[in-house]
Formats: structure tokens, sequence, C-alpha cells
């Protein structure tokens, strides 16, 4: 990376713009800390076509609808909201970090990264996700109560996943689609003690209703099941680059290590959201964010000031406070007025 003197300087810059990194920008932004939130669009929440499981959001709201009134919500606050897609991070000698994108240079005194994963998606045909669709059990599982369900996926997690849909409906089969089951011993017995239909042939078309939602699967011999929807469970590709640029330790899956409010191996690095092991829901997300939101605000704080340096340089001077900047000052004042 090249050293640039026209890098933007921030104290805190989140990457990924998600609910995790767009919570932690408002708590880091609302507590006095130069932030930018990086972000290059799209991602999971992005792509909901309705918003479950997050109290005093309407079901009605689509995903790209929370995430603009997020957006809009912190720049009302004062967060510099950056397109850019960022492709290098490093350390520099003075121990910030400098990170690149495509479209500029940003210096930070601390990072977060909220860059989540990708679902890896079966091959079609397919529904359209969110009509029929779906990977997250514990935000759709109430829409599929009474419903024929389908289970996309060979492993353990689509065993699994197979077997709790049971909770909500008698209706519940595993479309292998041509794989062999990779799940264990124990699993293959469980699952086979449960009223669940294994479906070895592959998925060779579909039918929609007139809204898009998916209605029927075809398969090679010929058989035609409907279902109302279901999940595909062929794990996770975790978006960990930048991390491992700066050698932040990984956890055996493949998200980052961190800990209970989002601190990472390497020092003034947090990692927040799908990007860490937990459930992969937006509440939690949030959550993670204000925690690492207010963790990086109890470092990066000047006052009050430790005996130790009240002593090394004596009372501190009324006219050093508040120590806020002058643009979130004026920002924060503007909002309070209106």
């Amino acid at each position: 990376m090249t050293d640039s003197p026209t890098a933007e300087e921030f104290e805190v810059v989140v990457v990924g713009g998600g609910p995790a990194g767009l919570t932690s920008a408002l708590y880091t932004t609302r507590l006095g800390h130069d932030t930018a939130l990086i972000d290059r669009g799209g991602g999971r929440a992005a792509m909901m076509l309705d918003t479950h499981n997050v109290i005093g959001v309407p079901e009605s709201v689509s995903g790209n609808e929370f995430l603009q009134t997020a957006r809009e919500q912190l720049e009302g606050y004062g967060t510099s909201l950056v397109r850019d897609f960022v492709t290098d991070i490093e350390r520099t000698d003075d121990g910030r970090f400098r990170l690149g994108g495509n479209e500029g240079e940003y210096v930070a005194e601390r990072v977060v990264l909220g860059v989540g994963f990708n679902d890896e998606r079966p091959t079609p045909p397919l529904p359209r996700t969110g009509r029929g669709l779906h990977y997250c059990l514990h935000c759709d599982a109430y829409m599929f109560v009474d419903e024929s369900v389908y289970v996309m996926g060979h492993s353990d997690s689509a065993a699994y996943v197979a077997m709790i849909m049971l909770n909500f409906t008698d209706d519940v089969d595993i479309l292998l689609r041509g794989d062999e089951p990779t799940w264990s011993d124990e699993t293959d017995e469980l699952v086979r003690a449960h009223p669940v239909d294994i479906v070895e042939e592959d998925v060779v078309g579909l039918t929609k209703d007139d809204d898009g939602w998916l209605e029927s699967f075809e398969f090679e011999d010929g058989t035609v099941r409907e279902y109302k929807g279901g999940f595909a469970l062929y794990g996770s590709n975790y978006n960990t680059e930048l991390a491992e640029q700066l050698g932040v330790e990984l956890n055996d899956d493949g998200t980052i290590d961190a800990d209970d409010h989002g601190r990472t191996s390497v020092d003034g690095v947090y990692a927040v959201g799908d990007i860490v092991p937990g459930h992969n829901q937006i509440p939690v997300a949030m959550g993670m964010g204000a925690k690492a939101g207010i963790a990086i605000h109890m470092e990066l704080r000047e006052f009050p000031k430790s005996l130790e340096e009240i002593e090394a340089e004596g009372p501190v001077d009324g006219e050093a406070v508040p120590s806020i900047s002058d643009e979130l000052r004026e920002t924060a004042r503007a909002h309070g007025d209106d």
C-alpha cells in the first residue's frame, strides 16, 4: 500500500455496512469519536424482502429500507459514510491503521470489521431468495407453521435443521440433490428416527405462483413435490481477508476469534456480526456492534484522566474540555435543535 498524504483520518473506521457495523458506528459517533463507515453495498441484510424478528420494525420493511434508514440516522449524527471496497489494511509505525480501498485511503486509531460472510448457494434451479429459498431458521421458521418444507444439504447442519423444523410442521423433506450424506453415523441414525423424508434425486425444475413464491420442485425421477419453501444449508464463506492481513486469529470454522466486546487478537481491531461465532441475527449483530462501540469509547475517550496523568500533567485545564471534535460538536448541537 502506498503512503498517501491525502488519506482521510478518523478515530474509528468501520468496514461493513450491515446491522453490526452500522450500530458500531452509531455508538462511536454518538460517543464523540470521528467515525467513518466504509461500505461497498449489498450484503445479506440487503437481500431481505421482509424484516423479521427486529422489535419495532414492521415486517413490511425490506432489508434495503432498513439499511437506508440506519444510514440516514448515522449521517444525521455526523458519521462519514463512504461507498468504497476496502482491499488492503496495515498497521502503521505510529500504531494506527491504514486502509486502502478502490476509491481512497483511510487512517484510523481503531478498526471495526463487520464484513460478514456469503452463504454458499446451491446450484439452480432455485426459487428467489425470500420467496421460497431461505437461509435463517430463526428468522423464517415461523412462516412455515403447518406448511410443507424442504431442507437442501447433506451435512449434519442440514439434518438438524430438518429435525428442528418438526417443531413447526409435520411435512419436512431433506433434499440431497444427488449428493451422498456427509453427516455422521450418529446423525444418520437420529434423522432416520424422525418423520423426515430424505429425497436423493436432484431437482430439475420448479414452479412458482403469481407472486413469485415457490410452489413445487420436479425431480430427476419425474416426481413433483409441493413446498411452501425451505432452507439451504451448504456452509458459509467468511470474509476474513482483511483480518488475515493483520494477523488476526481465526477459529477453526473460519470465523474471527473475538471476545464479548468484539476485541480480536490484534490490539485496536474489533470484529462484529456474522464474521464472529454466534447466531446470525440482526438483533444479535446490533448488540455486538453496540458493545464494540462502547468498548472503543472507553479506550479512546480523553476523560477522566488517570491519577498518574494528573500527577504528571497537572489538573485538567478548563480550556481543554470538551474533547469532542469541532465538527461533531456542531453536528450534535444542530441535531439537538431539530
